[in-house]
């Protein structure tokens, strides 16, 4: 079952990821390597504004591993996932600023590249490719 993501009143629910936390030995380092590598920043750190997402129907879920076979090469038991429009593109930029890229995949749902920020922590990079919610 999905959140609820319809405009308007209604029951309280959970209406989509608020953001990812964690701690960096040195934030400021981190933050100007997601400004200068990934593009994003913001007055509280990397944001971004849903309403520049270019799919009809844009989704974010939270999965769930029994292992870390997933997350590595990444540090810790998580892993950060960033929706990007045209990630072939984004994965040229990347390379040009010396950005490792440890994989990439086409799923048919949606397209994946991999990366590690300057933490080590694990960036999944995901181009959503279809319109409707995976079932």
């Amino acid at each position: 079952m999905s959140a609820d993501t319809s405009s308007g009143a209604g029951e309280p629910r959970v209406t989509g990821l608020g953001g990812v936390f964690y701690v960096a030995a040195d934030p400021e380092t981190t933050r100007a390597w997601y400004r200068d590598n990934l593009g994003i920043d913001g007055t509280y750190g990397p944001q971004f504004s849903w309403a520049e997402e270019p799919m009809t129907n844009p989704y974010s879920l939270i999965s769930h591993f029994a292992d870390d076979e997933y997350i590595k090469p990444g540090k810790g038991s998580f892993m950060i996932n960033l929706r990007v429009h045209d990630l072939s593109g984004f994965v040229v930029l990347l390379k040009k600023k010396g950005v490792k890229i440890l994989d990439e995949v086409d799923e048919g749902y949606g397209k994946f590249a991999w990366l590690l920020d300057p933490n080590g922590v694990k960036i999944e990079l995901w181009e959503q490719v279809a319109d409707q919610l995976p079932e």
